[in-house]
C-alpha cells in the first residue's frame, strides 16, 4: 500500500459521510414509509385505511429517516476516523464503528444503556461483516475454475 492511506474505491471521507447520511435517510424514510403506512392502514377503520396509511406515513416516516441518517452519519464518521487512526481497512473498523455509534446514541440513557447498545451495535456489524465475508468466500468457491473432464 503506497504512500496514500486512502482506499480510492470509496470517495474521500467527508463525501463518504454525506453519502452514507443521505443513503441512510432515504433507507429509513422509505422503510419507515412502508412500515408506518401498513401500520396506519391496519389501525384505521374500514373505508379510511388509505387516509390512515398516508397520515401515519407522513407523521412517522421522516422521524425514522432522521434516526437512520443520524446513525448512518455517526457510523460513517467513526469509520473514517478509525481508518485514519489505524491506517488500515478491515472489518474491525466497521465493527468498532457500530459499537461506538450504538454507545453514543444510547448515551443519554446512561452508562448501562450505552454499553448494551454498544455491544448490540458491534455485534450487529460483526454479523453483517461475517455474512459479507462468508458470501464473498462462497461466490469465490462457486466461480473457481474447474478442470474440464477428458
Amino acid at each position: 500500500m503506497g504512500h496514500s492511506s486512502q482506499d480510492h474505491s470509496r470517495d474521500p471521507c467527508p463525501w463518504v459521510i454525506l453519502n452514507d447520511l443521505g443513503g441512510a435517510f432515504v433507507m429509513g424514510a422509505v422503510g419507515g414509509g412502508i412500515w408506518h403506512s401498513v401500520k396506519g392502514a391496519k389501525n384505521s377503520p374500514r373505508g379510511e385505511r388509505l387516509t390512515g396509511a398516508v397520515s401515519a406515513m407522513k407523521a412517522r416516516a421522516p422521524v425514522l429517516g432522521g434516526n437512520f441518517a443520524v446513525w448512518g452519519g455517526l457510523f460513517s464518521t467513526f469509520d473514517c476516523g478509525l481508518k485514519g487512526i489505524r491506517q488500515k481497512e478491515d472489518p474491525w473498523n466497521s465493527i468498532m464503528s457500530g459499537a461506538l455509534t450504538g454507545g453514543v446514541l444510547a448515551a443519554r440513557g446512561g452508562a448501562k444503556a450505552a454499553t448494551i447498545s454498544a455491544v448490540v451495535g458491534g455485534g450487529l456489524l460483526a454479523l453483517i461483516e461475517g455474512i459479507g465475508i462468508a458470501i464473498s468466500r462462497w461466490t469465490a468457491e462457486q466461480n473457481r475454475p474447474v478442470m474440464p473432464q477428458m
